[in-house]
């Protein structure tokens, strides 16, 4: 009998980790396709999460949760998509700012973005600018994320943006910023194309930007 993705997404929302890692071999060993799991399951649940998540019926520890089970799942299918040369919506690198060590909401915003089919090169905090530049030639992303938590770091990514143009790769690549200080205006005021006030907006904000 076939794998009932349905219930894989059910269990992804539920946060069921070991449930999900567990249906997602199955699906494998019945010979089910890499990208109709990825899909029909766990792209499917991580969708509902961002929607409950925008409309608070949903809140971080459970969106932690589903994000889990989303990346327990995603060890046992990855091999397989990148075997079978499965397109992926894309590549999102994404880092917290020079002398800002706050992870959390980066690290959210990273697992929604792989939980919407985006191959995410997490760098991690504290970042100089340089690494940003390095991780733009190295992956050639569509998107780059900076977080940043505090006033007094905020200006490091208007330094990562000068430092893409003076590397010529700034028009390769759509640039998100968000963290807790962080507005719209200033997205504007230092050239990004996105402000992302939230984890699940984020998501869809990237997606438009790419045309999706």
């Amino acid at each position: 009998m076939a794998v009932d993705l349905g219930k894989m997404s059910d269990l992804l929302i539920a946060g069921k980790v070991e449930d999900v890692s567990n249906m997602v071999q199955e699906a494998i060993d019945d010979g089910m396709d890499s990208s109709e799991i990825l899909q029909g399951g766990l792209i499917a649940g991580m969708d509902v999460v961002g929607q409950r998540f925008k409309a608070c019926e949903m809140y971080i520890p459970e969106v932690l949760r589903s994000a889990k089970a989303m990346s327990a799942g995603m060890i046992k299918l990855r091999p397989l998509l990148i075997e079978s040369g499965a397109k992926t919506a894309g590549t999102f690198v994404i880092g917290t700012v020079k002398g800002d060590l706050h992870d959390i909401g980066k690290n959210l915003v990273a697992m929604m973005f792989e939980g919407a089919g985006f191959n995410v090169v997490n760098l991690g905090i504290d970042l100089d600018t340089q690494v940003f530049v390095d991780a733009v030639k190295e992956h050639k992303p569509e998107l780059l994320g900076m977080s940043a938590l505090l006033t007094t770091t905020m200006p490091r990514m208007g330094e990562v943006i000068n430092a893409l143009k003076e590397a010529g790769i700034r028009d390769q690549v759509k640039i998100m910023v968000g963290g807790a200080p962080v507005t719209d205006e200033y997205a504007k005021e230092i050239g990004a194309d996105i402000y992302g006030a939230n984890a699940a907006s984020s998501v869809d904000k990237g997606r438009e930007a790419l045309g999706d």
